[in-house]
C-alpha cells in the first residue's frame, strides 16, 4: 500500500474523547478472531488493534500503538465501574463485564467464522453485542478507525445500514441501529440500557471483488453467536489431553489456532507489531509473519493435541516453500501468510509507540539474516508429523534431501542464532564483527536436522546419503561436546569461545541430543538455574557482553524459556520441582491465560501479545510434566 508523504500525517482529533491512562497493560487484553485476523480487546471494552482483512494488513485500530493517531472501538459504561473479562467455555467468544451501583452491563465480542476459512473472499466481521443483565447502564460508544497505520483518516458517511467509512484504498461499514452522531472521522453516541435491553454492533469489511456488499445484512446476531461458538467448541472437541492443567492447555491451543492463517496453513508468531520487549526501548519488532522455527515448534505442540488437520494445513504450506528452496538447499527463516520471501522493513517514526517505545517497525529485515537452526527445527516437526499424522510424499523427501545436503555444508558457518542478535559485537567478542557467532543452539539444531533425516529414511526405507549424513551427525556431535562445552563452568555455553550462560541449551535433552541425567546436562541446568532463574522466571542469557548490551539490558524473562526449564527439570527427575516452577509461571498468565513474548520486572507482560512460542512452550510443558508425574 502507498505510504502518504509525512507532511500529510496528522494526529486524528480524538484525543478528547480517550481515557486520561493511555495505554493499558498488554496483559489487559483479549484477543479474538476469524483464522485471518485477529482484534485485541481490552478489559475496558476498547478494541486498539485489529488489521483488515489479514494479520499482515495496516491496521483500522492501532491505539495500542499510538493513543491519538491509532484509532479504536469503544464502548463503555459512562458511570465508573468495575471490569471483569472471561472466555465463553472452550471458545474465543470474548465476554468484557462493566459492573457498578446502577447495574451490570456486558459485552460480547466475537469475529464469525465462515463455512470455508480457507476462502480469502469472505467478509470480515466483528460483532459487539452490548446487554444489560441487571439495573440499568448508561453506555457511551465510540468508533475511530484510522487506515493503514495511522495515516489516513476516512471520510464517514451515513447510510442505511448504519455508517460507511471510507478511504483511498478501502471501506468500512459499522451497522447499528442505536442513532449515532459523526464527530470528525468517527461517530460516537451515548444511551441508556435497561435489564433485558440489547444492541448489536457489526463491523464489515469485505474483500475487494466479493460478491457481498458492505451494507448487505449481517447474519442475525444470535445465531451469527451461537454458530460461532459451536464452531470453537466443535474444533477443541477432540484434544487428546485430558491431565492436569486442562484450563490452560484449552486456552493455549485455542490461542494457536486463532494464530493459524486458513487460506494458506500458515502460523504467525504473534499477530501483533511494535509491542515492546523493553518499555521505552528500541526492541519493537513486527511478528505477523511466519517463523519457520515458531511454525515448527507449534506443529508439534498441536500434534500432541490431536490436531492433525491443522498439523496438515501447515505441512501443505510447508511444502510449497521447499518448492521456493534456494539453488544451494537453503530456506528463508520467515516468510509472509501466503509464502513471501521479501518482508522489507520500515519505520512508522510519526507514531508515539507503547508507551513511549520507538520507533514502531512494519516489517522484519531478520528475514535476511543467516540462522542455521531453522533447519533442524523443520526437520523434527517433518518427523513427527509423519509419525504422528500422515507419510510424507516423495516429492517433500526429495526437497528434503537438498536442505540436508545444505545443512552438511555450511554446519560450520557462523550465524545470528535464535535470538536474532542485531547489534555489532566488539573486539573482545568471538564473532566476525557483524553479530554472527558459532552459537551452541545453532550447531545442535544442525544435529537434529541430520539426526532427523537419517531416521525418516530408515523408517520408511527412503533413499539417503547415508555416509554422508552419519559422518555429519557425528561430526557436529564431537564439534558440540568439545567446544560448546566449558569445562571450568561445568555448562553448555551460548557461543563456542562464550563463558556466557543461555537458556537456549535446555533444549539439548528435549531433541534427544543428550541424556536429561548427563552430568554434562544437570551441570547446564544448575548452572542456568544459578544465573537466569529468579522466582520461576528465566532469562535467555547474561547480559555480560557487547553481543547484548545494545539490545537487551533490562528486558523481562523470556517465557519460552522458562517452559524449557520446567521440562528440563522434568526429564532431569527433578519432576517436583518442575511442578513448582510449572505452576508458579501460570501465575503470570493474564486474567484469559494469554502469554505475551516476556515478563517484565514487576510481572507484567512485554512483547507480542500473545505469543505462539509461549504457548506451545506451555502445551509442551504442561503434556510432558503430566507424563513423567503420572
Amino acid at each position: 500500500m502507498k505510504a502518504l508523504p509525512a507532511e500529510r500525517i496528522s494526529a486524528v482529533n480524538i484525543a478528547n474523547v480517550r481515557p486520561a491512562n493511555r495505554y493499558k497493560p498488554i496483559e489487559n487484553y483479549g484477543v479474538i478472531g476469524n483464522l485471518h485476523t485477529v482484534a485485541l480487546v481490552g478489559i475496558d471494552g476498547s478494541i486498539d488493534w485489529c488489521c483488515l482483512p489479514h494479520f499482515d494488513s495496516p491496521s483500522i485500530f492501532g491505539a495500542i500503538l499510538d493513543a491519538d493517531r491509532g484509532g479504536y472501538f469503544r464502548i463503555y459504561a459512562v458511570r465508573e465501574s468495575t471490569h471483569k473479562q472471561m472466555y465463553f467455555s472452550d471458545t474465543n467468544i470474548l465476554l468484557t463485564r462493566f459492573l457498578n451501583p446502577d447495574g451490570v452491563g456486558e459485552i460480547i465480542d466475537f469475529m464469525p467464522i465462515a463455512a470455508d476459512p480457507t476462502d480469502d473472499k469472505n467478509a470480515h466481521e466483528l460483532y459487539r453485542i452490548l446487554r444489560v443483565v441487571k439495573g440499568k447502564v448508561r453506555f457511551r460508544i465510540e468508533c475511530y478507525p484510522v487506515f493503514n497505520y495511522g495515516r489516513e483518516k476516512p471520510l464517514v458517511r451515513k447510510h442505511k445500514c448504519g455508517f460507511v467509512f471510507h478511504s483511498r484504498d478501502m471501506d468500512l461499514a459499522l451497522h447499528s441501529a442505536q442513532p449515532l452522531k459523526i464527530n470528525g472521522g468517527g461517530v460516537w453516541g451515548e444511551f441508556t440500557l435497561n435489564e433485558g435491553d440489547t444492541r448489536c454492533f457489526v463491523l464489515r469489511y469485505v474483500e475487494k471483488g466479493c460478491r457481498q456488499s458492505l451494507c448487505s445484512l449481517p447474519e442475525h446476531c444470535n445465531d451469527a453467536f451461537e454458530s460461532t461458538g459451536a464452531y470453537w467448541r466443535n474444533w477443541i472437541r477432540p484434544m487428546k489431553y485430558s491431565g492436569r492443567w486442562r484450563e490452560m492447555v484449552t486456552r493455549s491451543a485455542l490461542v494457536l489456532k486463532l494464530l493459524t492463517f486458513a487460506p494458506s496453513g500458515a502460523i504467525v508468531a504473534a499477530p501483533t507489531m511494535g509491542l515492546p520487549e523493553v518499555i521505552r526501548g528500541s526492541r519493537n519488532w513486527d511478528y505477523r509473519y511466519s517463523w519457520i522455527r515458531d511454525a515448527s515448534f507449534t506443529l508439534y505442540g498441536l500434534l500432541r493435541l490431536g490436531f492433525s488437520d491443522e498439523a496438515a494445513a501447515f505441512m501443505n504450506w510447508l511444502q510449497e516453500r521447499m518448492k521456493e528452496i534456494g539453488p544451494d538447499g537453503s530456506l528463508k527463516i520467515l516468510y509472509g501468510l501466503h509464502g513471501e520471501q521479501q518482508i522489507a522493513e520500515s519505520e512508522l517514526n510519526y507514531l508515539e509507540g507503547y508507551r513511549g517505545s520507538r520507533p514502531v517497525r512494519v516489517g522484519n529485515e531478520a528475514g535476511g539474516q543467516l540462522q542455521l537452526d531453522i533447519y533442524g527445527e523443520l526437520m523434527d516437526s517433518v518427523y513427527l508429523y509423519n509419525k504422528f499424522g500422515s507419510p510424507i510424499g516423495y516429492e517433500l523427501w526429495a526437497n528434503l534431501r537438498k536442505l540436508l545436503g545444505y545443512v552438511c555444508r555450511h554446519w560450520k558457518d557462523k550465524d545470528r542464532g535464535i535470538w536474532e542478535f542485531r547489534a555489532v559485537p566488539t573486539k573482545t567478542c568471538a564473532g566476525n564483527g557483524a553479530g554472527d557467532f558459532h552459537f551452541t543452539y545453532s550447531k545442535v539444531m544442525c544435529w537434529v536436522a541430520v539426526d532427523r533425516g537419517l531416521r525418516l529414511a530408515q523408517k520408511r526405507s527412503l533413499p539417503a546419503d547415508w555416509g554422508l549424513w552419519v559422518r555429519t551427525r557425528d561430526e557436529i556431535y564431537e564439534d558440540i561436546m568439545r567446544n560448546g562445552w566449558n569445562p571450568r563452568l561445568r555448562s553448555f555455553v551460548q557461543y563456542y569461545g562464550s563463558e556466557r550462560t543461555d537458556a537456549s541449551t535446555l533444549i539439548m535433552p528435549l531433541v534427544k541430543f543428550i541424556s536429561p541425567t548427563d552430568p554434562r546436562m544437570i551441570g547446564t541446568i544448575d548452572r542456568i538455574k544459578n544465573t537466569l532463574v529468579s522466582d520461576s522466571l528465566v532469562k535467555r542469557y547474561e547480559y555480560d557482553s557487547a553481543v547484548a548490551a545494545r539490545e537487551s539490558v533490562g528486558e523481562g524473562s523470556f517465557s519460552m524459556c522458562t517452559f524449557w526449564y520446567v521440562e528440563a527439570l522434568a526429564r532431569a527427575g527433578r519432576a517436583e520441582e518442575a511442578r513448582w516452577v510449572f505452576e508458579k509461571m501460570l501465575s503470570y498468565a493474564n486474567h484469559l491465560g494469554l502469554f505475551a513474548e516476556e515478563i517484565g520486572p514487576s510481572g507484567e507482560q512485554l512483547g507480542n501479545f500473545p505469543q505462539a512460542f509461549t504457548h506451545l512452550g506451555l502445551i509442551s510443558a504442561a503434556y510432558n510434566l503430566n507424563k513423567i508425574l503420572g
